[in-house]
């Protein structure tokens, strides 16, 4: 459900705001990047979830990393801003290393798996794999892409 806030004093009509999530691509010395398959839905990306009120960005990005697979990260760079359309979700995604922790499951991961970008390539849909592609990138200028949940537009 979208959040609604008035567009001018005095009006009636609103317009939608946007829910922003977080993302981490870690990725270690081998080159693997860190993943998980999601309980909710089955499908492989890279830990991550919505932004807490209060909380800030790259303490997101630790926490959700964390929670969803017992590793903990330094956050690098931000290496994408992705837009779902359909959902009104804006991620913000960031390049991470590991720095300890061990691999795990929780509520929101099934598996924790480190892939290949090849295997990226082959276990996630577009919308996420292009997520972690993009992180592999050696420039350091974000990528700014759009999509609608299943595909860019």
């Amino acid at each position: 459900m979208l959040l609604h806030m008035s567009n001018r004093a005095g009006k009636s009509q609103s317009t939608p705001l946007h829910s922003v999530s977080v993302a981490g691509v870690v990725v270690r010395d081998d080159g693997r990047v860190l993943a998980i398959r999601r309980a909710d839905n089955g499908t492989w990306e890279p830990p991550g979830g919505v932004l807490e009120l209060d909380e800030p960005i790259e303490d997101g990005v630790r926490r959700e990393v964390y929670e969803e697979t017992g590793i903990k990260v330094g956050v690098e760079r931000l290496t994408g801003v992705y837009k779902n359309v359909s959902r009104g979700i804006v991620a913000l995604v960031f390049r991470c290393r590991p720095e300890s922790g061990a691999e795990r499951l929780s509520d929101e991961s099934v598996e924790v798996d480190w892939l290949t970008p090849a295997g990226v390539s082959d276990r996630m849909a577009e919308v996420y794999a292009v997520r972690v592609l993009d992180a592999l990138r050696g420039d350091t200028a974000p990528s700014v892409r759009t999509h609608d949940g299943r595909q860019l537009l």
